[in-house]
């Protein structure tokens, strides 16, 4: 890669990385509900994730899905519904005193695996895999841009959970607590309305 594809990668990751989606939401949820440290395996699952799905998507996965449009309607459907899932598990969460077994924050393993379902993680890495590598270079660019990825995004997922982490400070309150719990949740709900839309007009 050239320095000023580099460049230009870096600040797409960047911005990607830093603007609301499923994934800040969720760690701003999980920094104000566990505070930072119970937080830390979800952003390792993150960058773990998307480091994983760069890899595949820019080696021949989007090949595929080019060759098979209705595995985007697949996503879409799966994503809707994990989604949800997720909603309720945050505003069902009452907090660190006292957590119970199903409120608890993701671990490295869960929010890896939660990429696969996220539409803004396969939106970014299409975007990668498609505009900043180059395909007689695939294992070289490819590599290089998961790393880019995992590098540009960890600073910017950190914020939204140290973010979190902040708002807890002023949550002493259970009541408020669940308020915000329950505000995320409608806001990662809200989430799912670009790819509904997109959805609709692809059937």
């Amino acid at each position: 890669m050239s320095p000023d594809i580099i460049i230009a990668l870096v600040t797409f990751c960047i911005v990607s990385s830093v603007t609301p989606g499923p994934n800040n939401m969720m760690l701003l949820a999980s920094g104000a509900t566990f505070g930072f440290g119970r937080t830390i395996p979800h952003m390792a699952g993150i960058s773990l994730g998307c480091v994983a799905m760069m890899l595949l998507l820019g080696i021949g996965l989007a090949g595929v899905i080019a060759r098979a449009p209705w595995l985007y309607t697949v996503l879409h459907i799966a994503s809707a519904a994990y989604l949800l899932y997720l909603s309720w598990r945050i505003a069902t969460s009452v907090g660190v005193g006292s957590t119970t077994a199903r409120t608890r924050p993701l671990g490295i393993l869960e929010a890896a695996a939660f990429q696969w379902v996220n539409p803004k993680a396969w939106a970014m890495c299409l975007g990668i895999a498609t505009s900043f590598t180059r395909p007689d270079h695939i294992i070289v660019d490819v590599p290089i841009a998961a790393a880019i990825l995992a590098l540009a995004g960890l600073p910017c997922i950190m914020l939204w959970a140290g973010g979190g982490t902040v708002v807890r400070q002023l949550l002493t309150r259970p009541g408020a607590l669940r308020a915000f719990n329950i505000g995320m949740a409608l806001l990662l709900v809200a989430s799912l309305v670009p790819g509904l839309i997109e959805l609709v007009e692809r059937t």
